[in-house]
């Protein structure tokens, strides 16, 4: 445990663009994930189980929803008088609005970062889907002697497209040699997880010069736009992540927590993964309602036939319906006699009965909030 000598700095908005609809109404860290989390659940309990008391929480729009999930941080153990959960509005100005990236970001909330006591800053984006112990990182920033700490994740990124990851170039001492944007065809290459860790006192001068040069961008013009600046570390993680990036990508991540290795490797009973508690009963059977490889959650009511999907709370599926390799988000309401394949249902959608919808494997059916058919 690192005893709060840490302060974590969570980037709720950086990629909402990725996903479109479903960023449309809400921040990408209060985008639902897995029957019952959200995006940013996974970065804030890594935190808290590394023993980072100090959090903040940096917003840009849409927030509202990421609010009233966080609440107090009560889940996290983050309500707390000393250091705890600080959600961070965006703070514009009349020449650059709000915020355009992430040191950007960090500018607006400088005071806050400040006034912290913690020696060390831990930054993350909160579309990284991993359970990770953040304090071997923390130590070996401190033992590595580097402006920087950055973790990567060594994997085929061929079939993504897309130019926001970036490449490290490593030499046997782990230190970055060179980095570059992803072209789309990168096999098995060390790819940055956007997770950094420095000391405070030099991100403080790093949003000094930031400022001073009107800088936004931390992976264009902090990473790869003066590398031989800076001395930076790559710490490799080696156990299992997803990044978000697109809505196909969204969809199959989801699924593959009907993998039970996946959902070993993410909930471990150690580290485990928190969320807003709501007080559900459990899902409820009716004589012809039946699930097969699924994840089920509280407050459901299943009377037709579930296969292959990720069922959110309060779900209704009527008789006689049948639901496939589909994602039904809250409150979702499925008629009798329907049949749906490949679906991704957002919150209160209401199917009539009879209805369908098939879409494809890498062509999912997406239905917005609140639509009735």
């Amino acid at each position: 445990m690192i005893e709060n000598k840490t302060l974590g700095i969570i980037f709720s908005n950086i990629h909402d663009t990725r996903l479109g609809e479903l960023a449309e109404r809400r921040t990408m860290g209060s985008i639902p994930f897995g029957g019952r989390y959200r995006f940013i659940d996974f970065v804030l309990s890594n935190m808290v189980n590394s023993g980072i008391e100090t959090v903040g929480v940096i917003t840009k729009s849409n927030y509202q929803s990421l609010i009233d999930h966080l609440g107090s941080g009560r889940e996290w153990d983050l309500a707390r008088k000393n250091g705890g959960l600080h959600i961070l509005p965006p703070f514009g100005n009349s020449v650059n609005g709000i915020y355009r990236g992430r040191m950007e970001a960090l500018a607006n909330v400088e005071r806050y970062i400040q006034r912290s006591k913690a020696k060390y800053v831990l930054l993350s984006d909160c579309d990284v889907i991993a359970n990770i112990d953040y304090a071997p990182i923390i130590e070996c920033h401190k033992k590595n002697g580097c402006d920087m700490t950055l973790l990567y994740k060594r994997r085929d990124v061929s079939q993504e497209n897309d130019e926001n990851n970036i490449i490290l170039k490593i030499d046997e001492d782990h230190i970055v040699t060179d980095m570059r944007k992803s072209t789309g065809s990168d096999r098995e290459v060390n790819v940055c997880m956007n997770i950094a860790v420095m000391n405070k006192d030099f991100l403080e001068r790093l949003i000094d010069i930031c400022k001073q040069k009107n800088l936004y961008s931390f992976r264009n013009d902090v990473l790869l736009g003066s590398l031989e600046k800076f001395k930076i570390y790559a710490y490799e993680f080696t156990g299992y992540l997803a990044q978000i990036h697109s809505m196909e990508n969204y969809f199959d991540v989801n699924m593959e927590l009907l993998d039970p290795q996946v959902r070993r490797d993410l909930f471990m009973p150690f580290r485990p993964i928190y969320t807003k508690v709501r007080d559900e009963s459990p899902a409820m059977y009716g004589v012809g309602g039946s699930a097969k490889n699924s994840l089920i959650a509280d407050g459901c009511i299943i009377d037709g036939t579930v296969e292959n999907c990720i069922v959110f709370r309060g779900v209704q599926i009527g008789r006689g319906a049948v639901v496939k390799n589909s994602i039904l988000m809250q409150s979702t309401v499925v008629g009798e006699n329907c049949e749906l394949s490949y679906v991704m249902t957002d919150k209160d959608v209401r199917i009539g009965d009879g209805k369908r919808l098939m879409g494809a494997p890498k062509c999912s059916v997406y239905v917005k909030k609140g639509t009735k058919i």
